[in-house]
């Protein structure tokens, strides 16, 4: 089993005054932690394993921030990220997991949902999308779907990001004041910043019947976003005792030899301009 160095340094070394993380210790953490991913990637490609990782949470809590920081170093045939959009009238008219059952990982797979069925409990009650007895047989449903998942061989951990109401307010306007960043922005968002005390109640009652034994919630304070990307890669990688299958280092074989082969001429390619 791959041993885990603590995070938590036992002095103060990579902290600044105000407790934030210094940025070099910060990137040197996710770079070690990175370095593991690709060791539990390779470890469930070599088992078969099969894995879920639901990310939900407030809007702007840093789900998105910390899947690209899992995703980055791995192999998107393995590690591949689901966020699915609004449903067509066909999928609001089946199961309603059906269209979730169909991205499930294969053998050797690591699917993580960037929000998941858990919409029903979140967005789809809170914006009046579903109606009471949807809901219902929603929290009726949803333990039995998971342990059915996790009886069939999935590994199953569930992640919600915390983040409190004036952080949130805080990236809101940042995303406002980028223009880069607008995009994130949607009239649901809005909304949502909107009615933030009906999304906690309904957070609140969406845990009181899907925390279960079997795939328990796992919270993760994420007002800061540095420290939640490192608390959660870390966390994850615990949940997998994995082995290092790292290969050992190759000699690149020399190239085949010159026999007279000649280059086309430049003129007669399309080169993208050198403005840079």
């Amino acid at each position: 089993m791959a041993k885990k160095k603590s995070n938590k340094p036992d002095s103060k070394e990579g902290y600044k005054k105000n407790g934030e993380l210094e940025k070099e210790f910060y990137e040197s953490e996710l770079a070690r932690l990175q370095v593991e991913l690709v060791k539990l990637q390779a470890w469930v490609k070599h088992k078969g394993l099969k894995m879920v990782v639901i990310f939900e949470g407030r809007d702007a809590a840093g789900k998105g921030g910390v899947i690209k920081r899992i995703t980055d170093c791995l192999n998107p045939r393995v590690a591949r990220v689901v966020a699915l959009g609004k449903p067509t009238e066909r999928e609001e008219s089946q199961w309603f997991f059906q269209r979730y059952v169909a991205a499930l990982p294969a053998a050797g797979e690591i699917t993580l949902f960037d929000r998941s069925w858990y919409n029903r409990a979140g967005v789809d009650r809170v914006m009046g999308f579903c109606n009471k007895e949807q809901l219902k047989e929603f929290f009726k449903s949803c333990p039995q779907f998971e342990r059915m998942l996790i009886r069939s061989g999935i590994i199953l951990v569930k992640y919600w990001f915390s983040v409190s109401d004036d952080e949130q307010e805080q990236r809101f306007q940042a995303r406002i004041d980028n223009p880069a960043k607008r995009w994130k922005l949607s009239p649901m968002d809005m909304q949502s910043h909107e009615k933030w005390v009906e999304y906690s109640k309904a957070k609140d009652e969406m845990f009181e019947y899907t925390d279960i034994e079997q795939a328990p919630w796992w919270v993760v304070e994420a007002d800061d976003k540095k420290k939640a990307r490192l608390n959660c890669i870390s966390h994850l990688l615990s949940q997998i005792p994995y082995k290092d299958l790292t290969p050992k280092r190759i000699k690149l074989p020399p190239r085949q030899a010159d026999s007279g082969y000649e280059r086309p001429p430049h003129a007669e390619q399309n080169f993208v301009p050198h403005i840079y």
